[in-house]
């Protein structure tokens, strides 16, 4: 069993895979995407995406991290991993599932699965020149408006050496409106034998057991649910072992709270006051999705523009019982 943080484009940062895997729960993480046209990047802007990689590519609490990398073509996709790995990647993730109409438009992301063939040929090139010690995999969706793709794409990516596959149970079309159609993995489990690492709209444990059930896999990836709920990850940990009819998911709004002032702070050293103060704003509006309590928090300041009144509020508000 594997839990493993999405790559929330704009969102999953080094500042909040620090801060979520510094909770536990996490196996293992994935850098937002490193976005490849036709020039291979400079190691800085590795060092930028994944600055795990000082620190043997994992984040502070030991949880390994894997470089993304979004391109169309396979030979400056593959100059770009065989880089990320000289510089000690963990694995190298290739993106076959962004749904974005900018990224759609440049060839990148979910475009790729309408070519079952493109998707083999990025794959095999990158796989190629990334030492065979290191994992190379990729995520996709069931398609781009066609879910029966899953399972051509999913071929193509074993036959090109892919080492597992994250799937996003829902095609581009799709975007994130619920359901996500977890059926669809055990029909790719019968075209191949890697493993298949189930993805899409787990907000909560019975929502997590739900999709082991009718995905088959053990392997789990949480995005949207687990920035909603940062301790998701240790409530499905220890719901392991124990009657999930009985299991009592906890509140932990109490122990969120003090969270968000040492957000601010990190991302504020990461990249700059304004930086943090919008990344802790888009923080606590997902939380209230799931907390009630954040909400009068977020309303309060939402309208602040300033950061060092921003700065003050927050302390203010969460240092409040």
């Amino acid at each position: 069993m594997r839990l493993l943080l999405a790559p929330m484009e704009g969102v999953v940062d080094w500042v909040l895979r620090d801060t979520m895997t510094s909770l536990g729960g996490i196996d293992q993480c994935v850098t937002e995407f490193v976005r490849v046209t036709t020039t291979l990047h400079p190691k800085i802007i590795f060092h930028r995406y994944c600055p795990e990689l000082h620190t043997g590519s994992k984040t502070r609490a030991g949880t390994p991290v894997f470089v993304q990398l979004l391109g169309g073509q396979p030979e400056p996709m593959a100059a770009n991993a065989a880089r990320a790995a000289e510089m000690g990647a963990a694995g190298i993730d290739i993106n076959f599932g962004c749904p974005a109409k900018l990224v759609n438009r440049h060839d990148g992301g979910a475009v790729l699965l309408k070519s079952p063939n493109r998707v083999f040929e990025i794959t095999r090139a990158v796989r190629a020149v990334v030492p065979p010690h290191i994992p190379v995999t990729a995520k996709i969706r069931l398609g781009f408006d066609d879910p029966s793709m899953c399972l051509e794409n999913a071929m193509a990516a074993q036959e090109a050496g892919a080492h597992w596959l994250t799937v996003h149970c829902r095609t581009k079309v799709d975007g994130y409106k619920p359901p996500a159609y977890w059926e669809w993995i055990p029909k790719m489990r019968e075209k191949v034998s890697l493993s298949l690492i189930a993805n899409g709209e787990v907000w909560t444990v019975q929502d997590y057991w739900r999709c082991r059930e009718v995905s088959g896999s053990q392997d789990v990836m949480i995005g949207r649910g687990a920035i909603a709920r940062p301790f998701l990850f240790n409530e499905i940990q220890r719901s392991h072992g124990s009657q999930i009819e009985a299991f009592q998911e906890e509140k932990k709004w109490p122990e969120i709270k003090p969270l968000l002032p040492q957000f601010f702070l990190a991302s504020k050293d990461f990249k700059s006051p304004w930086f943090a103060q919008a990344r802790t704003k888009q923080w606590l509006r997902q939380l209230s999705l799931q907390h009630p309590e954040a909400k009068p928090l977020f309303d309060e300041i939402k309208v602040i523009h300033n950061p060092p009144q921003f700065e003050s509020t927050l302390q203010r508000l969460t240092l409040k019982n």
